[in-house]
């Protein structure tokens, strides 16, 4: 019994006191994220349905690519493809192994989708893929030279050739079935299971450690608003709260985290918000941030780990692995969980 006491005390405290003590500090700091540095750019959240299994028993040598510009739909060989979203989705400048985990990841996600919406995604209906980040990106080659020049490709193109090329028709695979391999830009120390981001249950989707991302520009980031500004915003798009200086640190309560400390639900006056929801208000990299109040500045400082959804492969994290010598299997099975890399078979 004394056992059992002991145990109610410490979850009374924690469902109970521990928020009162993040109110009237007025800082929200998701706990468990040591890891310090930069990450990239800010990138949207991907969509992403209820996980239905894929055989591959009817792959094909071309896809169908919906170009959202000139809405019309282009069929590709998927290793060009490959290259083209190689070239866009991550840096030329990574290293070899990181490009190759990407070229296996790409082709993969793109087959994938490919077969799970054959007849057409239901937001690009004419295409189960578009050439956007509702995908993933897409450049052709005329495109990579009119946006970097003659000198990007000279240099950068054979590089990508060759990571494409020397894993051509190689997939990742969970139990035998093609996977969706999500990725996104900088975890900030860490991934995110994607049952605490999109709510579905995926088993190689699961939060692991994401070492050696000290080096990516925006792994670390600050914004800082005045008092004002602040509330503007969220009153501009939730117009019913009650929220003012004076109540400010009453009013917005920390509810829930993920596991690996990233701001899932927030609570502002009487409305619950979701993490993601706040990330797109204040354009922040991640949902891996914390709240500070300075009563004394009039200010209030948002700071962000990360940069993406944290679901999947860490692209920087991927770099950094392949600079202390990990290969681009072993990235691949880091970042996903139990799978196999194994070469695609297409039927005539």
């Amino acid at each position: 019994m004394k056992k059992l006491g002991v145990y109610i005390c410490t979850v009374l405290t924690i469902t109970i006191l521990l928020p009162t003590v993040i109110v009237k500090t007025f800082k929200f700091v998701p706990k468990g994220n040591t890891a310090k540095g930069e990450s990239l750019e800010l990138e949207e959240p991907v969509v992403i349905e209820e996980e239905i299994p894929v055989k591959t028993n009817k792959l094909y040598e071309t896809i169908k690519i919906y170009d959202g510009k000139k809405e019309i739909v282009n069929e590709i060989n998927i290793e060009d493809y490959v290259k083209g979203v190689v070239a866009a989705e991550m840096p030329a400048e990574f290293h070899m192994e990181a490009l190759k985990a990407q070229a296996v990841a790409a082709r993969t996600y793109a087959i994938s989708r490919s077969i799970k919406y054959k007849d057409g995604h239901p937001n690009h209906k004419l295409a189960p893929l578009c050439d956007g980040i509702h995908c993933q990106a897409y450049l052709s080659l005329p495109k990579l030279k009119e946006i970097h020049g003659d000198s990007w490709i000279e240099k950068y193109w054979p590089k990508i050739e060759e990571a494409v090329n020397s894993t051509r028709n190689l997939g990742i695979f969970y139990n035998g079935e093609i996977i969706e391999p999500l990725y996104h830009s900088t975890s900030g120390g860490r991934t995110e299971d994607v049952q605490d981001v999109f709510a579905v249950e995926m088993p190689y989707l699961k939060s692991v450690t994401s070492p050696y991302e000290e080096e990516a520009p925006k792994f670390k980031s600050t914004i800082t608003l005045t008092t004002e500004e602040f509330i503007g915003k969220i009153k501009h798009k939730y117009p019913d709260v009650n929220l003012t200086k004076e109540n400010l640190h009453e009013k917005i309560k920390l509810i829930e985290k993920t596991l690996t400390g990233r701001v899932k639900k927030v609570a502002i006056d009487k409305i619950i918000i979701d993490g993601r929801e706040l990330r797109e208000l204040f354009s922040l990299n991640s949902t891996n941030f914390t709240i500070s109040l300075d009563k004394r500045l009039n200010i209030i400082e948002i700071e962000t780990y990360g940069s993406g959804h944290g679901v999947g492969m860490s692209q920087w994290g991927a770099n950094g692995m392949a600079k202390h010598g990990s290969i681009f299997e072993e990235i691949l099975k880091h970042y996903y969980t139990g799978v196999e890399i194994k070469e695609l078979t297409f039927d005539n």
